[in-house]
């Protein structure tokens, strides 16, 4: 039930593999939080596919020996999903009747899928049982009349908010497929951890903002959600599942970069 990775198709970009001195496109380097001004690298990987079974292993092989001045290394929740074997192409997900009810009721939050279609809700019922996902329809349906939005994701969990579905922009085969949030995401950032001898979050960003799903010990997770706000990896065909986070000594006199702001407001 994992993407065949021989239907993966190459890919255009021609910037090499490994840690960026440069920002992904349409994003920023820098961005400055109380104060002070982080580096924010993208790193370039391959394509991540089930076929690698070791998260830790891509991000040591791609991040190499870290330096003093690194903050932080945080890894795409997708990525770490996908290592676990928890990515499933579209039509391989047998939605029941309860999934293709519910999926009727949902807005989907304007940039991604959610819980937007009958199988990426299938897979939160299965992930999350059904009378919690009862529970957080209701709820919606209850609260939406009023103005209230984002009952059914926080009554749902961030087992379910996490899982992400196919969109157009999403490099193949995952344009195809949907992954659910990664398991024990605070575990398998303590083993990153250990392999790099450095802070790990494992975050779910998008352009309305950033969620941490686990961290190693020590690390603020307030801290990492402010400074991915604004999303600098992105999150269509970039090939950038990690970032490495260095604190910048910035010039005397210049303007310090601007903090991060979510690039959309979520309904």
């Amino acid at each position: 039930m994992s993407p065949d990775p021989a239907g993966i198709e190459p890919t255009t970009d021609e910037r090499p593999m490994g840690v960026l001195g440069e920002p992904n496109e349409g994003r920023v380097l820098h961005a400055s939080l109380a104060g002070v001004v982080y580096a924010r690298h993208p790193v370039r990987t391959h394509l991540v596919t089930p076929a690698d079974t070791d998260a830790a292993a891509v991000v040591g092989r791609y991040v190499g020996s870290l330096g003093d001045d690194v903050r932080l290394v945080a890894v795409s929740e997708r990525m770490v999903a996908i290592t676990q074997g928890r990515s499933y192409p579209m039509d391989t997900i047998r939605p029941g009747r309860l999934a293709k009810l519910l999926v009727r009721y949902v807005t989907r939050p304007g940039y991604g899928i959610g819980l937007g279609t009958a199988e990426t809700m299938q897979l939160a019922i299965g992930e999350v049982g059904a009378p919690r996902i009862l529970l957080a329809a209701a709820a919606s349906a209850v609260t939406k009349p009023f103005g209230i939005h984002g009952v059914f994701y926080r009554i749902a969990g961030r087992q379910a908010s996490a899982i992400d579905g196919p969109t157009s922009y999403t490099i193949p085969p995952y344009n195809q497929a949907a992954t659910l949030g990664p398991r024990d995401p605070d575990g398998a950032a303590r083993t990153i951890a250990a392999a790099l001898d450095a802070p790990v979050a494992i975050i779910d960003a998008n352009d309305a903002g950033c969620a941490v799903l686990g961290a190693s010990p020590g690390v603020d997770r307030r801290f990492v959600e402010r400074l991915f706000a604004d999303n600098p990896l992105g999150q269509a065909r970039e090939q950038t599942p990690i970032c490495v986070v260095r604190e910048v000594r910035w010039p005397d006199g210049e303007d310090l970069p601007s903090e991060p702001r979510r690039r959309l407001i979520p309904p």
